[in-house]
């Protein structure tokens, strides 16, 4: 029997290694599931678990918070044996948190092959830690699983070969669908006294928005106007809570804890407008038709922009303010990129059981030189 270890360790895999898991074990496969440890509190982890029914991990590595490299570390030194232990014929990772790195460097070094989900994402902002985890996951993986033609187009830029280089589609969007008339049956809306259509949904918690106060009262400013207009609904992440307790909320902008993925899912399909700082909801509020504002100067998922219906704003106040005020005047018309159909899974499945063996497949050639269009290091 073949065995694939599919890792998780924060909010944002979640959603992501479900479809992968499903897929695999309905060919037969030998899944474990290793859960890091990296997000390990209600709000960020076990509501996810029970929304998404996922089974309870086979192993758990306790790998907690602290600085990146303490993270990064206490993953790799739980990891590493494990690998030893299981002997899996392929390691699974998805995303581009620092658990996801960590267990991509014990992989390649392991032995077993590597695959990437959601290979070929690339902002090109070295100021972002998910920007390295990506770039250097991708560099030691065997399967890039890109979830769109223009993360294909970066990897080719970069130098990687053709049978290493799979465009499979977006597992998100595979959840979201897979969920999506549950989420619609949540009372959340009730809950909070909203209606269809009445409300914008705001998300912050990357730490060029949150940990530095001048660049959160300039967001904040900016969504005080926009309340003005259209009241807005922000679930508190925990790492924002008391930064933005700090930094003052002016009215118009209703704090509420945050939400399990069916609850969000139904703000989302639900709101007006959403304005986010996260990766993954500019994919889901393309696949779902919402008109997304994306509160960052660069984004890895720039088709959500070319082919769906995500703004990118900056976070200037005042071109936020006036983006947004756009988009509620002439929202854009909701489209959905190829292959965000659901089936992202099944094609991975198809790649990893289909594909070389271990003992076949050569690693990762060089990457094209820094300079290259493209290539880590290059404009």
């Amino acid at each position: 029997m073949v065995r694939v270890i599919c890792v998780a360790g924060a909010r944002p895999n979640y959603m992501k290694i479900k479809p992968v898991m499903d897929a695999l074990e309905r060919r037969g496969v030998e899944v474990v599931l290793v859960h890091t440890g990296q997000h390990y509190d209600d709000s960020m982890n076990d509501v996810f678990f029970r929304d998404l029914g996922i089974r309870p991990p086979d192993r758990y590595l306790g790998a907690g918070s602290g600085s990146h490299a303490q993270q990064t570390g206490r993953v790799m030194e739980a990891f590493e044996p494990l690998v030893d232990e299981l002997a899996p014929d392929t390691v699974v990772v998805v995303g581009d948190i620092n658990s996801t790195l960590a267990c991509a460097l014990v992989t390649a070094k392991a032995g077993p092959l590597l695959a990437h989900v959601e290979a070929g994402l690339r902002s090109r902002d070295w100021s972002m830690p998910e920007e390295v985890n990506r770039v250097v996951t991708d560099r030691l993986s065997d399967y890039l699983l890109a979830p769109s033609p223009d993360a294909a187009a970066n990897l080719r830029a970069e130098g990687y070969r053709e049978d290493q280089i799979h465009i499979v589609g977006n597992v998100m969007i595979d959840t979201l669908f897979a969920n999506l008339e549950r989420a619609r049956e949540s009372d959340v809306l009730e809950r909070y006294g909203l209606t269809r259509g009445g409300y914008g949904l705001v998300t912050l918690h990357r730490p060029a928005n949150v940990d530095d106060p001048d660049a959160l009262r300039g967001l904040l400013k900016a969504l005080g106007e926009i309340s003005g207009r259209c009241p807005l609904l922000l679930p508190v992440h925990p790492r924002a809570a008391q930064r933005l307790a700090d930094a003052g909320v002016p009215d118009g902008i209703r704090l509420v804890p945050a939400a399990g993925y069916l609850d969000f899912i139904a703000l989302q399909d639900s709101a007006r407008v959403v304005l986010t700082d996260s990766g993954g909801i500019q994919e889901e509020t393309t696949a779902l038709g919402v008109p997304c504002v994306t509160l960052r100067e660069n984004t890895e998922r720039p088709i959500t922009v070319s082919e769906g219906t995500n703004v990118l704003a900056g976070t200037d106040p005042d071109r936020i303010a006036a983006t947004v005020h756009r988009v509620l005047d002439d929202p854009p018309a909701p489209r959905c990129p190829a292959l965000w159909d659901g089936r992202a899974s099944e094609r991975i499945a198809r790649v990893l059981l289909d594909g070389p063996s271990a003992a076949t497949r050569p690693r990762p050639t060089a990457l094209a030189p820094a300079g290259t269009p493209g290539a880590p290091g290059a404009p």
